[in-house]
């Protein structure tokens, strides 16, 4: 075999190189070609609008690899069971997937079930302050399957006492148990700094006196903060279409929080640039000049100012009306929806993302 001028014996490669390449990666990757090819196409989805039915819905997902995820439901099928199964046959091949994953894609996988688990957490969180007597069942059953801990945690999580032995005992836990306790201790740790907590007996007063709404956004920025740099830190394609799918989440927090703050006490002067101002993550689009920008606005046409100078948010700003939520919920990184004649700057947002 001739070699082209100029390139050294060494430039050709060793032989039986093709013995180890892709050693890591290559079982997650078939497995990952497989999914994508089962993805239904346009012809599926137009067959799909014409249904009638959910009889109708089955006979036209025969062909696809969706065609017994319905058969151990009897008739009739409601839609919230379509949904529930459609969701479970992805958790599954998740999981699957996470299974024979190795670094650094195991921890990338770990991330994104992360997102899930902080959902979890503060849907028991909640649920559980609202009503103490709720029964644990019912609440973890609306939780994602992809963000289940064992029964045990979630029970305790549900079962503690209203007390500051049974809030402290809650801390450890939460911090202990589930793979998340970093980002909770991170939050704890900067409401001490902030001398609103003074130890494990005192995290009452966070759950209790800072709007549950305060702990969801810290907690999600947290986490998104952590997620973008491990992508970052894997350099390649990966940080590169992740730093823009991250930062483009990011953006859509910021915006949001900013939209949802206006008819609360974050709006104060006082608030804007500190309490309002540390909800935002630290990277984006908006990072930081739009982030410095938006934290000193207190209306929708402030918004609008800063948003003018990105013509991909102006764009969407110009498209859709305002509509915020009664609170700072964010939900899964984005708020507010719904309502109007057309979709809000926030639904957008979760659109571009």
């Amino acid at each position: 075999v001739r070699r082209p001028a100029g390139m050294a014996m060494a430039d050709v490669g060793k032989p039986g190189s093709f013995l180890t390449f892709n050693i890591d990666d290559g079982f997650a990757e078939a497995l990952v070609r497989g999914m994508r090819s089962g993805f239904l196409g346009d012809d599926d989805y137009h067959h799909l609008q014409r249904c009638e039915s959910i009889e109708d819905v089955k006979l036209n997902l025969q062909e696809t690899d969706y065609a017994n995820f319905l058969q151990n439901d009897p008739s009739p099928i409601l839609p919230s069971v379509v949904e529930r199964r459609c969701r479970e046959k992805w958790v599954q091949e998740f999981e699957y997937l996470r299974a024979g994953a190795v670094q650094p894609l195991a921890s990338f996988l770990d991330f994104i079930a992360a997102d899930y688990m902080i959902d979890n957490i503060l849907l028991l969180l909640k649920g559980t302050l609202v009503n103490p007597d709720v029964d644990p069942r019912r609440l973890m059953e609306r939780c994602h399957p992809l963000g289940r801990f064992d029964d045990a945690t979630m029970k305790s999580i549900c079962a503690f006492e209203n007390s500051a032995r049974g809030y402290a005992e809650l801390y450890s836990t939460v911090l202990v148990d589930t793979p998340v306790g970093r980002y909770f201790e991170a939050y704890l740790q900067e409401q001490m700094a902030k001398r609103v907590v003074e130890g494990a007996g005192d995290v009452r007063s966070v759950l209790e006196e800072v709007p549950i709404s305060t702990l969801e956004n810290t907690l999600k920025k947290l986490y998104l903060e952590d997620f973008y740099a491990f992508c970052v830190s894997l350099g390649g394609r990966t940080a590169e279409v992740m730093g823009e799918v991250l930062s483009a989440r990011a953006d859509a927090v910021t915006i949001s929080v900013t939209l949802n703050s206006f008819h609360t006490f974050y709006n104060a002067p006082s608030q804007r640039g500190s309490s309002r101002r540390a909800l935002y993550p630290a990277f984006g689009r908006l990072y930081p000049d739009g982030v410095d920008a938006l934290s000193k606005v207190d209306d929708e046409d402030g918004v609008g100012r800063v948003l003018d100078k990105y013509p991909e948010y102006r764009r969407m700003w110009e498209e859709a009306p305002v509509e915020a939520d009664d609170g700072l919920g964010v939900g899964g990184g984005v708020g507010g929806g719904g309502g109007g004649y057309g979709p809000t700057a926030a639904q957008l947002l979760t659109e571009r993302r």
